[in-house]
């Protein structure tokens, strides 16, 4: 299997702060699907527990295609590198020895990794680009995950929660932050996003 470390990949610097999104593109055997399918899945289990992470996914290119396109989020790029380079990651990338092959591994910085449609190493750079939703769509999808789940919090809080009307508005601005953004990041975004894949990469 091939591996990349992110530091040979011409990964550009990341802002102190900003999540970040891997994007790693993988040649799956149709005979070892079954054992690649376990190996993701236990992948996913370890980089649950640890630090950080914030979510991840795994699409393929087409209905038998061998092409499998992963995604991970971690919270910033220390943790990132923390967990790429820990020992745990390397003994799970070591049982995906045979099983795999890896083309393409790229990091995006912020919320846009989520939109970015995963595009093979021998398509043209402008074809790929070309895929990449534009941003007025890329605001409607968050808006479309963030607009029910914030009317949600708010008539919760107000009719449940007792005196909700005199808490200060900075303190309600954030308390709720707290709380939706890791609903969105984790749950509401990617929901929104895979069902919304068609519209968003349609040339």
């Amino acid at each position: 299997m091939a591996h990349h470390e992110p530091a040979a990949n011409g990964s550009v610097p990341t802002p102190a702060g900003q999540s970040v999104t891997v994007s790693i593109h993988r040649i799956v055997r149709p005979e070892h699907i079954p054992e690649v399918t376990s190996w993701v899945q236990s992948g996913v289990n370890l980089a649950n527990r640890w630090d950080g992470f914030l979510g991840s996914g795994w699409i393929r290119a087409a209905e038998g295609s061998s092409h499998w396109h992963m995604l991970y989020r971690f919270a910033d790029a220390d943790r990132l590198a923390a967990w790429e380079q820990s020992a745990e990651r390397r003994e799970w990338l070591a049982q995906g020895t045979g099983l795999v092959e890896e083309l393409r591994y790229q990091q995006r910085t912020g919320i846009e990794g989520w939109f970015d449609d995963p595009s093979r190493t021998d398509e043209p750079a402008d074809v790929a680009a070309a895929v990449v939703p534009p941003r007025w769509k890329q605001a409607t999808s968050i808006w479309l995950g963030f607009f029910p789940v914030n009317l949600l919090f708010t008539a919760l809080f107000t009719y449940l929660v007792p005196g909700w009307d005199d808490v200060a508005l900075v303190l309600k601005v954030l308390i709720s932050t707290l709380i939706l953004t890791p609903i969105m990041a984790y749950w509401v975004l990617p929901w929104v996003t895979r069902r919304l894949h068609g519209w968003l990469h349609r040339t």
